[in-house]
C-alpha cells in the first residue's frame, strides 16, 4: 500500500525498486520504468497471454458477472462447453499419471531425446492399450463422447477413442485442453490420431504448441510453422520455444489469421 494506491516490482520488466503502481480508484496500473500501462483486461492479456474475450471471460467469473452471449453461443441446442473442458480436463490429468507410471513409455520418450522437463512442459501422457481405462475413469460419458474423448457403441456404452498412444495435448490461448493427438506405440495403420471436430476444437483453427510459445516468450518475433508434435517439443528442447505445428492437415487461412495475431512473421520449416 502506497497511499492510495499500491506499488509493487514490475511483472513486465526485472527491477529491485517497485516502480509499478496499480490505482484502484482510477481503475489502471502504470509502471514509471518501463512504461507499461493499462486496465485489468490489458493486464490479462499482458502478463497472461490472453485474447481479449478470454481475458473479459476470466474477469466476468472472478465477479460472478454473466456477459452477454452471441446468436450462436445462447442457441439452446447446442452443448454446454464447461461439462466438456471438465472431461479434457480429467483426461488429461489422467493421461499424464499413466505416463508416469510407465517405464516403458518413459523409456521410449528418453529414446527420442525428449528430457523430463519437457514432458511436463508440454503435458505429455499415455493412453493405455485398454478398450475402456478412461472410460471407467470419467463421470460424464455423454459430454467426454461430445469432447471427443469416447465413443459410443452400438450395443451401447462407450469405449476409449485413444488406446496404447503417446498423448499431446492441444490447448488453446488460455491453457485448456481441448483435443488431443496420440502416436502409436504399436502396430496401428494411423501413426498419429488427432482428436475429430468438436464444439471446442476446430483443426483448422488450431495451432500445436502456440500456448507454450506464447508463455515462453512475452514478445513473439516469428513463429516457427513445422510438420508435427515432435518437432515443436524437439525444437523447444533445443532453444527454439516459438515452433508450433498443424494438427495433420494442410496450413488454411485461418492458421495464418491465427499465427499473425501472435507474429509479424511465419517461417515455415517442413
Amino acid at each position: 500500500k502506497s497511499g492510495r494506491e499500491f506499488a509493487a516490482c514490475c511483472p513486465f520488466h526485472d527491477e529491485k525498486s517497485p516502480s509499478f503502481t496499480v490505482s484502484p480508484t482510477k481503475q489502471f496500473y502504470h509502471c514509471f520504468g518501463c512504461g507499461a500501462h493499462g486496465t485489468a483486461i490489458s493486464f490479462l492479456m499482458e502478463y497472461d497471454r490472453l485474447e481479449f474475450r478470454d481475458a473479459v471471460e476470466v474477469l466476468a467469473h472472478a465477479a460472478g458477472i454473466e456477459i452477454p452471449q452471441d446468436a450462436q453461443a445462447r442457441d439452446t441446442n447446442a452443448p454446454r462447453r464447461d461439462p466438456l473442458f471438465d472431461a479434457m480436463g480429467a483426461a488429461d490429468r489422467f493421461y499424464r499419471g499413466e505416463l508416469r507410471r510407465s517405464t516403458s513409455v518413459i523409456e521410449y520418450l528418453k529414446s527420442r531425446g525428449v528430457t523430463g522437463e519437457m514432458a511436463r512442459s508440454y503435458g505429455l501422457g499415455f493412453a493405455p492399450e485398454r478398450w475402456d481405462a478412461l472410460t471407467q475413469r470419467v463421470q460424464d460419458k455423454t459430454a467426454a463422447e461430445t469432447a471427443g474423448l469416447l465413443i459410443q457403441r452400438d450395443s451401447g456404452g462407450f469405449f476409449d477413442r485413444f488406446r496404447n498412444r503417446l498423448m499431446f495435448p492441444i490447448r488453446d490461448t488460455r491453457g485448456r485442453t481441448i483435443a488431443f493427438g496420440g502416436r502409436t506405440l504399436g502396430d496401428d495403420k494411423a501413426k498419429y490420431l488427432n482428436s475429430p471436430e468438436t464444439p471446442l476444437f476446430h483443426k483448422s483453427d488450431q495451432m500445436y504448441g502456440l500456448f507454450e510459445a506464447r508463455q515462453a516468450l512475452r514478445d513473439l518475433p516469428r513463429l516457427l510453422v513445422v510438420e508435427g508434435y515432435m518437432d515443436v517439443i524437439a525444437l523447444a528442447q533445443h532453444g527454439f520455444v516459438n515452433a508450433v505445428a498443424t494438427l495433420g492437415t494442410a496450413t488454411t487461412a485461418s492458421h495464418l489469421t491465427t499465427l499473425f495475431r501472435h507474429t509479424q512473421e511465419v517461417v515455415f520449416c517442413f
